[in-house]
């Protein structure tokens, strides 16, 4: 899980303005149209033109540094010590050009949060939240996922046709995370689309924001008040001591990350599943699993594209460009990952091999990454076995995307099938594995707790191939 988005709000060149694109001293922007329309061939562009390290302009005309190299990338987030994650850094932020209204603002400004810290401070918020996702059961929250993925399954599967970012990708991961958090059910569909609204920049934005802390904080009262096997409870009672505003604005990271992250997941390899011949010839053939499915869209298309940031803690030298002290740099995930130093084709499948960026690395590498992929990995699998004849609905070149500073979002996934009866414990004698298991109970010592087996991954495999042969 990383850091959401912020909005692509305004500070664009007027329309028809010959400066689309550059900033002073014909820098290229990475966001305006050229960046919205096409962001990797933006980043070819950079890197044909600069190599590994590319200056570039983020909102305001801000100068700011992207990181396009594999090698480079990891250098930055393993290197604290030299590229530090606190924005009080930021010279740009220490001259006052980063205001409240700022639409950098919302991920820059600086927050008691692990991702901020370095150091003490970042082991010490770190080690709380990655040892509390620690202790979840595996099996538990796998069944929690088909839970929700056979309900949102069974609110369309009689219609025959669906939009699958709307009706399932977005929603499932809400849904799963509010239960692994110890929110009440009801609270899911809600948090959907303030989290939603959140990441557009909307009018309503903060309106949402405000919604998503509330409810977070009566969350942490109550949890103070009356613990349970949940994440709120943990985070509250780790040795760390965090304060209810650590635990509150950590619990709203993990929400919102958790979201952005593994909603993209899910249409992104729907997608290439539903689209991409080779990729589907790869998985009926028997050389691809679901979850090696998962880690080859993790390298071809990553939920973050780029994440900000990292700032220069002094004078420095990175794949040849001259970094100062406090120059922000942005780690290019999407970019990193079609290295042509790493992968020279990359229409070759990357087959068992989780050496991509896409969750980031060193020290701040996502911590809730397993999490995401188990939500991804069943979610899907369950989808695809309940509607074998899935198909797309429109023709591919009809698909279209919404880019950000961030991210690249797959707007809608139009999908038909042959109309089917909801399940129930009646229809379906494998539905009770759908009915929502405890999480690990909450060992005398604190500490993590043993992690059970998940169900075996060649038995999801077993489904999916079935779905793929049926096709």
């Amino acid at each position: 899980m990383t850091t959401p988005p912020p909005a692509d709000a305004a500070l664009t060149p007027p329309p028809g303005c010959p400066a689309h694109g550059l900033g002073a001293g014909g820098v290229r922007r990475l966001y305006g149209p050229e960046a919205e329309a096409d962001p990797m061939g933006l980043y070819e562009k950079l890197r044909a033109e600069h190599g590994a390290v590319a200056p570039v302009m983020v909102h305001g005309d801000l100068p700011a540094w992207l990181v396009l190299g594999h090698r480079e990338n990891l250098d930055v987030a393993r290197t604290p010590s030299r590229f530090s994650r606190d924005s009080r850094r930021w010279h740009a932020m220490q001259e006052g050009k980063v205001g409240a209204g700022h639409p950098l603002a919302p991920i820059t400004a600086w927050q008691p949060l692990c991702n901020f810290a370095d150091g003490q401070e970042h082991e010490r918020l770190r080690g709380a939240v990655t040892e509390s996702l620690a202790r979840f059961d595996r099996r538990g929250i796998r069944r929690y996922v088909t839970r929700f993925a056979n309900q949102l399954v069974d609110s369309f599967a009689g219609e025959g046709r669906a939009e699958l970012v709307t009706r399932f990708a977005e929603h499932l991961p809400m849904l799963v995370m509010t239960q692994l958090l110890g929110m009440p059910e009801e609270y899911g569909p809600r948090l959907v689309e303030a989290a939603r609204d959140m990441l557009k920049g909307t009018g309503t934005a903060l309106a949402s924001n405000d919604y998503v802390v509330a409810t977070l904080r009566q969350l942490v009262e109550r949890k103070r008040a009356t613990p349970g096997p949940d994440l709120a409870s943990w985070l509250l009672g780790h040795p760390a001591r965090l304060s209810d505003d650590e635990v509150m604005e950590h619990l709203r990271l993990i929400l919102i990350a958790a979201f952005e992250t593994t909603s993209n997941l899910i249409a992104n390899t729907l997608r290439m599943v539903l689209t991409d011949r080779r990729f589907r010839a790869n998985l009926a053939g028997g050389h691809m699993t679901l979850p090696d499915a998962l880690e080859q869209v993790l390298w071809d298309e990553p939920p973050f594209t780029t994440i900000l940031g990292r700032w220069a803690t002094g004078d420095t030298e990175l794949g040849g460009q001259q970094i100062k002290a406090g120059d922000m740099l942005l780690l290019g995930l999407a970019a990193g990952n079609v290295d042509p130093a790493i992968r020279p084709d990359p229409s070759v499948p990357v087959h068992g091999n989780r050496s991509h960026l896409a969750f980031g690395g060193g020290p701040h590498e996502c911590p809730g990454q397993d999490v995401g992929r188990a939500i991804a990995d069943t979610g899907i699998d369950i989808l695809l076995t309940r509607l074998p004849d899935l198909q797309l609905a429109v023709p591919e070149g009809e698909l279209h995307w919404v880019s950000t500073l961030m991210s690249r979002h797959l707007v809608e996934l139009p999908v038909e099938f042959t109309p089917r009866c909801p399940t129930s414990a009646e229809q379906d004698p494998d539905a009770a594995v759908a009915a929502p298991a405890p999480v690990a109970e909450v060992p005398v010592a604190w500490g993590p707790a043993p992690v059970p087996a998940a169900r075996a991954p060649q038995q999801r495999g077993r489904s999916f191939l079935g779905w793929l042969l049926r096709r």
